[in-house]
């Protein structure tokens, strides 16, 4: 049975309040109108697990980086379906799943996790309440991705751990996809923080490479090292970067794929693994 949701939220007036009391950032900090690569997940909660899992390439850095906190207890924030979640549940962590997609929180609460409806940018817990926190590949998804670290930094216990698995704008540049999709450079750097803006949100932090060597969570990341996979609609549609080019560039999406496919066939198609990277961060002490 699912803790109730006070064992973890705190009272109403604990959590909401002012919005000074929450952060320090102004109210009108929480959603500005910047871009995100993809603000409705809907449609990827339909069929998401069909290819997406934990991956291995990801869990090694994810634990690396949690080691050494001061209990079990952990927050994974925009945790989706509860993948990571789970994966850690079974090495002995004590985790809640928190998204603002229902439709994928119900897929976690199928998996036994306890699950939190909440935006990554004003979280519905209470302050120092969770030995560690983990944000996997979910910050390119947010209006305002400082209040979202910063909120993660909030409710962790003093000497609390925070594993960000992350792609940076300079992951993303080594990306060869914008080769056959062009449009999509443009915006894929937009929504993702350079490698130094991380850290001026993460004093401190350690970075940690993460290479996609396997197809156990489908992301794009993982798909590059295999385009046989890229042109099949099964897993390309399981990625908001194709779900995107499909809402907003149709026509060049089919194209691209059809250079791809001849690509592939002919067997002069890149083959590069995906990057990205896992900062570890601790919550001061004092």
């Amino acid at each position: 049975m699912l803790r109730s949701l006070e064992a973890f939220t705190g009272s109403l007036e604990a959590f909401t309040g002012s919005l000074e009391a929450l952060h320090p950032l102004a109210p009108d900090r929480y959603f500005p109108t910047t871009m995100t690569l993809l603000r409705d997940y809907s449609n990827q909660a339909r069929t998401y697990d069909e290819t997406r899992a934990a991956s291995p390439s990801v869990l090694g850095p994810l634990r690396e980086a949690l080691a050494g906190a001061p209990g079990r207890r952990l927050v994974d924030i925009g945790g989706g379906t509860g993948n990571y979640a789970r994966a850690l549940r079974d090495e002995g962590w004590d985790p809640v799943v928190v998204d603002r997609e229902p439709g994928m929180l119900a897929h976690a609460a199928g998996k036994g996790l306890d699950t939190v409806v909440g935006d990554a940018q004003r979280l519905p817990l209470a302050g120092a309440s969770f030995d560690a926190a983990m944000l996997v590949s979910m910050l390119h998804h947010v209006e305002d991705p400082a209040a979202a670290l910063a909120e993660a930094q909030r409710v962790l216990r003093p000497g609390g751990h925070l594993a960000l698995m992350v792609f940076t704008r300079e992951d993303t540049e080594e990306s060869w996809l914008s080769d056959y999709f062009p449009s999509t450079r443009a915006w894929m750097l937009e929504t993702h923080s350079t490698r130094d803006e991380l850290l001026a949100m993460l004093p401190g932090a350690r970075r940690i490479d993460v290479v996609y060597r396997d197809l156990v969570d489908g992301s794009l990341a993982a798909l590059q090292a295999f385009p046989e996979k890229i042109v099949d609609p099964a897993w390309h549609r399981q990625t908001s970067y194709f779900e995107r080019l499909q809402r907003d560039h149709p026509d060049e999406l089919q194209a691209g794929l059809a250079r791809l496919r001849d690509d592939v066939e002919a067997g002069s198609a890149p083959r590069r693994p995906g990057l990205a990277s896992v900062y570890a961060w601790v919550k001061p002490s004092g």
